[in-house]
């Protein structure tokens, strides 16, 4: 019995030591500010590596599922002699529509990604569907006037009837000639930016709009539909006519459309409105604020209402950054915490506010903490098949919220493709230029 006392003594007083040396956890006895948070995005600098994998993953879908070449629609036998064209040819279908405005951003995108990682796949992508595309498009034009058939329109690619028709294209084919990456592209690009400048609807002040959903209407979206076309003729001409009205729709439009207090533009302005619904879209003010970056790109440093684009830029990028999302997106409208989280819009983002970083037009040490959440945001949207996940359909312009909040999401909504590809191409010079690193658990940018 002795014994057994002393034994069960002993089990006892181990026991109560092995509980006294467990240690708590607690402000004392663990640094807590070093706990992981349970971030729902990946949290700190991207990797040039990875980086670059989201983007060979785009461009192996895209190259799969976009076609370069004719068809005849009824038999769908390949047309490879361009004389024989006739009202039975169309474009080989694929995922994506070749000639659209959405394509346009990803023939720039491309040329881009092939600009800052050295390979020159992405690059010829575009090579071969914008040659492509010219002969084509000149083939179709023949046929219309060999038949006499005036009505005859397989695309408004030949024809435009609307900016949406023709000046992103227009900005990518021009960049594809002066970058040697593209041939024969004059023809069409000179009848591109006559429509823009000569035959799109305006303003008596020449401000671009549209007369629809209602007369005298303005689209967020025509700056970018109209001016980098005009920045790039401006640069490929050198008649500064055109910098002349880029540089007047960004102003005018700003004097129309940017909200001040809320660093935001409008959607839409309508002329016979005395009051204006603000519904702050998030790709439309993508659309802005990537026009401002491509026109500065161009625009010589001394031009006459430089300093006024670049002044609604900045004002526009602290605007963007008050209403990010703590998963680094932002939301579909942008000042409407209950409207889902959208990639394109995030993609534009990302690449407008790296681009003003990397060109010294905002603080690094501000902004870039920002654009690398931005950039891991998107790169999880990014699917193992290439595909982008989480964009917003085509959106027209609306003046009440059930429109904006309840358009569709689609991994065929071509436009989040071409900002994905921009984002990831100027991520890579961010963080190839700039010394950063975790500091006290969060990302922080430091002088180079």
């Amino acid at each position: 019995m002795k014994m057994k006392a002393i034994l069960l003594s002993a089990l006892v007083l181990a026991l109560g030591w092995n509980s006294a040396s467990a240690q708590k956890v607690n402000d004392v006895t663990t640094p807590l500010h070093l706990l992981q948070p349970d971030y729902p995005t990946p949290y700190g600098k991207p990797g040039v590596a990875a980086i670059e994998q989201t983007l060979t993953r785009i461009y192996d879908y895209l190259d799969a599922t976009t076609p370069a070449s004719l068809v005849d629609k009824n038999t769908g036998a390949e047309v490879t002699d361009l004389s024989k064209v006739d009202e039975n040819t169309i474009l080989k279908p694929g995922d994506f529509r070749l000639t659209s405005y959405e394509w346009g951003v990803t023939y720039a995108g491309m040329l881009l990604v092939s600009e800052q990682t050295g390979d020159p796949k992405y690059a010829a992508y575009t090579t071969e569907r914008l040659n492509f595309l010219v002969k084509a498009l000149e083939a179709f034009e023949a046929f219309e006037q060999k038949s006499k058939n005036k009505d005859y329109q397989v695309y408004h690619s030949v024809h435009p009837h609307a900016l949406d028709d023709c000046g992103a294209i227009c900005a990518a084919m021009i960049k594809a000639a002066k970058a040697g990456k593209a041939e024969g592209q004059d023809g069409i690009i000179n009848k591109y930016i006559d429509y823009i400048s000569d035959k799109e609807f305006r303003l008596e002040d020449g401000t671009l709009a549209r007369n629809r959903p209602q007369p005298n209407s303005l689209w967020l979206d025509d700056l970018f539909m109209g001016v980098p076309a005009l920045a790039q003729m401006g640069s490929y001409s050198g008649d500064t006519k055109y910098y002349d009205d880029a540089v007047k729709q960004v102003v005018q439009f700003g004097q129309r459309m940017f909200n001040y207090d809320k660093g935001l533009f409008m959607h839409g302005w309508i002329q016979g409105m005395d009051e204006h619904p603000q519904f702050h879209w998030g790709r439309a003010n993508g659309w802005a604020v990537m026009t401002m970056v491509e026109l500065l790109e161009v625009l010589p440093q001394d031009y006459a209402g430089r300093d006024q684009v670049l002044d609604l830029l900045r004002k526009h990028i602290r605007g963007l950054a008050n209403y990010q999302d703590g998963t680094g997106f932002w939301h579909q409208l942008l000042d409407r915490n209950d409207t889902y989280l959208e990639t394109s819009a995030t993609a534009i983002y990302t690449y407008a506010i790296a681009r003003a970083i990397n060109r010294g037009y905002v603080d690094a040490k501000v902004y870039g903490p920002m654009a690398c959440l931005a950039w891991n945001a998107v790169a999880s949207k990014v699917n193992e098949k290439g595909e982008v996940e989480g964009t917003c359909v085509g959106t027209g312009m609306g003046f009440d919220p059930a429109f904006y909040y309840y358009r569709p999401i689609n991994v065929y909504a071509a436009h989040g493709y071409g900002p994905v590809l921009l984002a990831g191409a100027e991520m890579i010079e961010l963080v190839k230029k700039h010394n950063t690193s975790i500091n006290d658990s969060s990302v922080q940018f430091y002088d180079e």
